[in-house]
């Protein structure tokens, strides 16, 4: 069962193609699922879209919604399609997440930790100038909204849960592997699996996220996996899928999952 459960187009602003391009992409890569998970609007707002580019606006939510079911019924002979989203975590907003998610029969939600402090995770400015305490401060600030996105109870699936690397590789040296560790015991606790996300190969770090380093302490802690190529192109979807198999298989993993009807579907990896 070859599955891609992180994908995007154009309503975000920033990815090329249509849902159905995405859709068709993924039969012509052989999978037998894909999941459509685009940017969240930011319900947070009083603007319609206050970032444009960035997410999709709150008045296309519901639009988003009606094509995902329409393409589900006319490709469903051919690849089952699946409803997601990727929503930006913010603790102060959860509940007004929730309930907006709440209204939607989505199979499954990404959460993802795009900014802290108020500054984009990727944005590689935010490290000039800062000490090595400073550094490690952040990082621990990053991965305390990790473990509350996983403890809230919105989401199936925790988004690239390295993603600061992307424009900052050494971001992956400054010490945080105690704060790391208590994350990942809490997402194991909490039944929240994490994506390996081949998109950080088109980044700066130029590897997948997480690190293998934090894949390996996350199948001691006993996390479950799953897979997106968090593709903003067509041609990338299912980007990589059987070169993650076979390391986590290298890692001692046994199984990935994908999500229905926001239940654990679990696949062997053989």
């Amino acid at each position: 069962m070859k599955f891609d459960l992180h994908t995007h187009h154009e309503r975000c602003g920033h990815a090329v193609g249509t849902i159905e391009d995405y859709i068709r992409a993924a039969i012509d890569a052989g999978l037998q699922v894909i999941g459509i998970s685009d940017h969240s609007p930011y319900f947070a707002s009083d603007q319609d879209q206050p970032q444009p580019g960035i997410a999709m606006a709150r008045s296309d939510f519901e639009n988003y919604i009606r094509e995902v079911q329409r393409l589900q019924q006319q490709y469903a002979p051919q690849i089952e399609v699946l409803l997601g989203m990727e929503s930006d975590f913010y603790p102060e907003h959860a509940q007004l997440y929730q309930s907006a998610y709440d209204l939607h029969p989505f199979d499954y939600l990404i959460g993802s930790v795009h900014q802290t402090s108020g500054i984009s995770i990727f944005n590689r400015n935010r490290w000039n100038k800062l000490s090595e305490e400073e550094m490690i401060t952040a990082k621990e600030h990053y991965y305390d909204l990790i473990a509350q996105s996983a403890r809230s109870g919105i989401f199936q699936i925790l988004g690239h849960i390295d993603a600061m690397k992307g424009y900052y590789p050494p971001f992956s040296d400054i010490p945080a592997h105690n704060k790391i560790d208590e994350t990942l015991q809490t997402i194991a606790a909490s039944g929240v699996s994490i994506e390996i996300n081949t998109s950080g190969s088109q980044k700066d770090c130029g590897g997948w996220y997480p690190s293998d380093a934090i894949l390996e302490r996350a199948c001691h802690y006993g996390v479950d996996v799953t897979f997106g190529s968090d593709a903003h192109l067509p041609a990338r979807v299912g980007e990589d899928r059987d070169a993650v198999q076979q390391r986590l298989r290298e890692i001692g993993f046994s199984r990935w999952v994908f999500y229905r009807q926001k239940q654990p579907v679990y696949v062997p990896l053989g």
